[in-house]
């Protein structure tokens, strides 16, 4: 039992320090693979299930797996099944957290524990799109933490939540989880063409991340500045109005 903690404790230790490197190194290792899949789970549970979780990784944390998986074997749909679950009973859990916490959360500040501007943020994401939030924000930072407290402040029928968080929720570990471990075999022939026989995307994993993630997230990115633009097309515009309706007054 000891040496698992001491195993759980390289993996998140390294999680937490967001070393995507060293924790792939580590997770390389065949010894370690069952707290590894603990940790893992922990770690999807608490980013969107816990208002402390929104400073966990968890797109690049998903893909890093996934590369890992492809590379030590590892049964991925053990693996996907495993954080899918996490992810669901982390959002049920921010649900109940926000039905019980209601408004109260709103005059709560601001702390290294607790973002309001990110739970504004999902607050004004879920008055938008709905019930759609809880799918969408699976796929955007920060907001995925908040969306499912909002949706329990707001007492969305959990029957409801409960069907949108599962397909969110699956989605997002499934594709995740298949975009990294689909990445040696995709995008290493393609880039040894351009940067040579050695390159590897595992030994350049940063960048790959980084690059995985950008397009995953591009739709989203994409939809909240129309979205803004929109906004201040509209603000413009009664100003403009304002202006004029003034100036014809004097």
């Amino acid at each position: 039992m000891g040496r698992l903690f001491d195993q759980l404790g390289q993996v998140l230790g390294r999680i937490f320090r967001l070393d995507m490197p060293g924790l792939m190194e580590v997770l390389k290792e065949p010894e370690i693979t069952t707290a590894a899949f603990i940790a893992l789970a922990i770690v999807i549970f608490t980013e969107t299930g816990l208002l402390i979780g929104f400073f966990l990784p968890g797109d690049s944390l998903l893909i890093s797996v996934g590369i890992v998986a492809h590379g030590a074997d590892w049964d991925i749909f053990s693996l996907i099944v495993l954080l899918s679950a996490a992810a669901i009973i982390g959002d049920s859990v921010g649900y109940w957290i926000g039905l019980k916490g209601g408004p109260r959360l709103f005059k709560k500040e601001k702390s290294f524990f607790f973002r309001k501007d990110h739970l504004l943020a999902a607050q004004a994401f879920y008055e938008k799109h709905g019930g759609k939030t809880i799918v969408l924000a699976r796929f955007m930072p920060f907001i995925r933490t908040f969306a499912p407290v909002v949706a329990g402040i707001g007492k969305m029928n959990y029957k409801r939540f409960l069907a949108f968080n599962v397909v969110g929720g699956v989605l997002w570990v499934t594709s995740m989880l298949l975009l990294g471990y689909i990445t040696p075999t995709v995008l290493d022939p393609l880039l040894q063409k351009v940067f040579g026989p050695e390159f590897s995307t595992a030994k350049h994993i940063e960048k790959a991340i980084l690059l995985i993630v950008f397009i995953s997230i591009a739709p989203g990115l994409f939809a909240f500045a129309k979205a803004w633009l929109n906004k201040r097309r509209t603000a413009g515009s009664s100003d403009g109005g304002a202006a004029e309706k003034l100036t014809t007054t004097v």
